[in-house]
């Protein structure tokens, strides 16, 4: 079972909330409690994140049955990033569950690119030499900007420990930037919010999104990049809002 982060809000339809790579269920806890004024928000930690169990494998369908469980009625659902995938193969796969999809910069494809990099630098840095986050990042060497405070988030400096499961995120890196073969439509309402500034939703993934999500509808924040939540918390927090509503 997930762990998961509850907000209480109004409503009885709940807003569930799955982050991308790397990430955590606190990463979403402005969002979040933002959009608890309306109704009650639940996020969660991955498989293999944060305060979730460590599994052996790590594929959507797995990630997908995961956030299955943590849902006891129909709910709206937020996925991002890798998260997004899992909602998108959670709407495929038990319909009767999500009401709303909201995917954010993500599109239901394979990606070119890996994310080793971040966790070849996680593994690089001494956990029994450190004593303060700054010495961690000093070790985690040259990143993109801001990736190296994100992934520090899940430093546990008192266990000595990464919050993540970063053998079993390494072998099943081509799962997680891959995207399974999939059959069925999700009907709800959908939307698929990117940031102005991110490629990760080209136009020509467009007919595969239809195919599988028929009443799929986009909009982009501008200004923001992949991580348009955490970069435009207002804007993403609004577009939110205004879907749902």
């Amino acid at each position: 079972m997930l762990n998961t982060v509850r907000y209480d809000g109004p409503g009885d339809v709940p807003l569930l909330i799955a982050h991308g790579l790397f990430g955590s269920a606190r990463n979403w806890g402005v969002i979040a409690k933002r959009l608890s004024e309306k109704r009650p928000v639940v996020t969660v930690d991955m498989r293999n994140h944060g305060k979730s169990d460590w599994q052996n494998t790590h594929s959507y369908q797995e990630l997908a049955n995961d956030l299955a469980q943590v849902l006891d009625r129909p709910a709206d659902v937020i996925g991002h990033s890798m998260g997004g995938k899992a909602a998108m193969v959670l709407a495929l796969q038990n319909p009767e569950k999500v009401r709303k999809l909201i995917i954010a910069d993500i599109a239901p494809v394979g990606y070119g690119h890996t994310q080793m990099g971040p966790i070849e630098a996680m593994r690089s840095v001494d956990l029994y030499s450190v004593s303060s986050r700054a010495e961690a990042k000093a070790q985690l060497g040259e990143l993109e900007p801001g990736v190296d405070d994100f992934l520090l988030q899940s430093l546990d400096l008192k266990e000595k420990r990464w919050r993540l499961n970063l053998d079993v995120l390494s072998a099943e890196m081509d799962k997680i930037i891959g995207f399974p073969e999939v059959s069925g439509q999700f009907s709800g309402p959908t939307l698929f919010l990117s940031g102005g500034n991110s490629d990760y939703v080209q136009r020509d993934a467009r007919p595969r999104i239809k195919a599988l999500f028929p009443q799929a509808k986009f909009a982009k924040i501008p200004g923001a990049g992949h991580w348009l939540h955490a970069e435009k918390p207002r804007e993403f927090a609004a577009a939110v809002a205004a879907f749902l509503a």
